[in-house]
């Protein structure tokens, strides 16, 4: 196998990774989305039409509510569909575009190691040791904070997705139209 091809097996093999966690995260987002509607109706429900407001579903819904960002964020991330301030790429070509890409992506990674899986990891620690829980359900907070460093994690992923498709010579993510398949393509 030449040099060449080296990369590309390596995005080839990373790429169906990813596609694999993209899969998951789609089912975890639609199933927490799906939950929390469904907490929030009966809440709404059984408030103004039962007249015996449900004590939980409004923490589940907040709980819920908490993992779906935080993993929709690391998703859309990872498809290239998140916030992002262009002004120096567009200008640049060639071999300094790919190297203002991986620096991106390098300050990115670093944010995901610094902040959401270590600094992520060790208030999900603090917490389970102090036995925190969570005034309805009386649950771990740990399991609710778990979301952080788990969304730092696949963030991590993705940027190694985006820098080993930059080494082959290939865009950072896979371009898709947002029309073409609805939301969660």
């Amino acid at each position: 196998m030449s040099e060449q091809g080296k990369p590309d097996t390596i995005s080839r093999l990373v790429d169906g990774l990813a596609n694999v966690i993209d899969a998951i995260l789609r089912v975890i987002i639609v199933a927490g989305f799906s939950g929390m509607v469904v907490c929030v109706v009966w809440q709404v429900m059984s408030r103004y039409i039962l007249r015996a407001p449900s004590i939980y579903t409004d923490e589940i819904a907040r709980f819920l509510f908490i993992w779906m960002a935080l993993i929709g964020g690391a998703y859309t991330f990872g498809k290239g569909r998140h916030l992002a301030i262009e002004i120096l790429a567009p200008a640049l070509s060639g071999w300094r575009k790919q190297l203002a890409q991986l620096l991106v992506v390098a300050v990115i990674a670093f944010f995901a190691i610094a902040v959401m899986i270590n600094g992520g990891g060790a208030l999900v620690g603090r917490t389970l040791a102090n036995g925190q829980v969570s005034p309805a359900l009386q649950m771990p907070m740990g399991y609710i904070y778990i979301a952080i460093p788990v969304s730092g994690a696949v963030i991590l992923f993705y940027c190694l997705q985006m820098a080993v498709r930059l080494f082959a010579g290939k865009t950072p993510v896979e371009a898709a139209p947002a029309e073409a398949g609805g939301p969660l393509n």
